[in-house]
């Protein structure tokens, strides 16, 4: 699988992905800047992963542990185009159990991921660009906080910044997304375990002169930069800042994803009460603003291999149910061409925004039967809560 990687970072890519580098340098919101739409319909193919089979475990009726996993802006036509570029066959096949989430938020047909986030946190609609705050501007309790509570271990990782809109949901309660160093000094409020993601501007840059790095190293965590640092990280409690702001797309990022997911369920699972784990595929989103298939291809594989990496752990542990879901699709995409032995794709666009179509639920593991068919977005949080027995 390692040799395929690389072969994906090959030159051929980045000349067809030209511009993709300065994401990492956007402001949070900026990638959906309609000045940085570039239409780029045509994935032309690369190298194929291994997919691996993975036995799904019966002898529990309940988890002990959840790993919930976003693909942000991830429609069955972004997995599908996915599927398609690795010869037909994606992680996710080993999924049997799935369904459909309905994603409207309280006061828009059309949700944003800061709405979305919270709906999938903690089981309520709430208004567009609320974090963790239900329509009345009121604090809601999250999985993650209530799994905290009971005694499990929590992490959360993101190829975005950690304090994007939706691992925000999962840790801050503010009334707007875009109040990002209030999200940052919302994790020294909790006793989370392990974060990894971008966002080191948020906690170390600050309009107040708080250094909140140096208040989590206080805390006892173990704050690092590099994933090559991260990924050695066995044990205690991990802060991971791996961009000032988010990292940048793929191929550029390269292994970022992958290992950061395998060092917080390594991490996780020394617990013995059991743990929670968000893992969301950030960029996903960010590429189908700009209408690029190549990125939006590129970052679902990511996720992907993401997801081969919980399955592993998921198919021989036992306990723990795996959920891949999204907050949203973003740009209507849709595949008007594609081959399997080359792994080409051709996509189009209907728009540089989000839409309002259901989104896919794939379900691994104990208490996967509770997740298919039509569901509202809320009912995948409220369903988590009650099979950890959180409320």
């Amino acid at each position: 699988m390692k040799n395929s990687v690389r072969l994906i970072n090959y030159l051929m890519f980045s000349i067809l992905l030209v511009g993709f580098i300065s994401i990492g340098c956007y402001g949070q919101e900026e990638y959906k800047d309609p000045k940085n739409k570039a239409l780029n319909e045509t994935y032309p193919g690369g190298s194929f992963y291994e997919v691996q089979n993975f036995a799904e475990p019966v002898s529990k009726k309940l988890p002990k542990n959840i790993i919930l996993m976003i693909g942000d802006g991830m429609g069955i036509v972004q997995v599908y185009s996915a599927m398609t570029a690795n010869g037909g066959h994606l992680f996710l096949e080993n999924f049997k159990k799935c369904g459909f989430s309905k994603t409207y938020s309280s006061d828009n047909y059309i949700t944003d991921s800061a709405a979305g986030g919270t709906a999938l946190s903690a089981g309520i609609k709430t208004y567009n660009g609320a974090i963790g705050v239900d329509p009345e501007k009121k604090p809601v309790t999250n999985i993650r906080e209530l799994a905290e509570k009971k005694g499990l271990m929590t992490g959360l990782v993101s190829t975005s910044a950690i304090t994007h809109a939706t691992p925000a949901s999962f840790i801050a309660h503010v009334d707007s997304r875009g109040s990002y160093e209030d999200i940052a000094a919302d994790f020294l409020k909790t006793n989370i375990d392990v974060f990894i993601g971008g966002g080191v501007k948020n906690f170390e840059e600050r309009k107040d002169g708080k250094n909140l790095s140096k208040e989590l190293k206080d805390k006892g965590y173990q704050v690092l930069y590099k994933i090559e640092d991260i990924q050695n990280v066995k044990t205690g409690k991990l802060a991971g800042l791996t961009a000032p702001e988010h990292n940048i797309p793929m191929p550029e990022r390269g292994e970022m994803l992958v290992p950061a997911t395998q060092t917080a369920i390594n991490i996780l699972s020394q617990s013995t009460k059991g743990f929670f784990l968000m893992v969301e595929g950030s960029e996903i989103d960010f590429l189908a603003h700009e209408n690029k298939t190549p990125g939006v291809v590129l970052e679902t594989l990511d996720f992907d291999r993401a997801i081969g990496a919980a399955l592993k752990f998921a198919s021989s542990n036992g306990e723990t149910l795996i959920i891949v879901t999204a907050d949203h699709e973003t740009g209507g995409m849709t595949l008007n061409g594609g081959d399997y032995t080359t792994g080409k794709v051709v996509g189009k666009f209907t728009t540089g925004s989000h839409t309002g179509v259901a989104v896919p639920i794939f379900a691994f593991g104990p208490g996967s039967d509770q997740f298919t068919g039509f569901m509202e977005n809320i009912d995948i949080a409220n369903k988590m809560m009650k099979l950890l027995k959180l409320k």
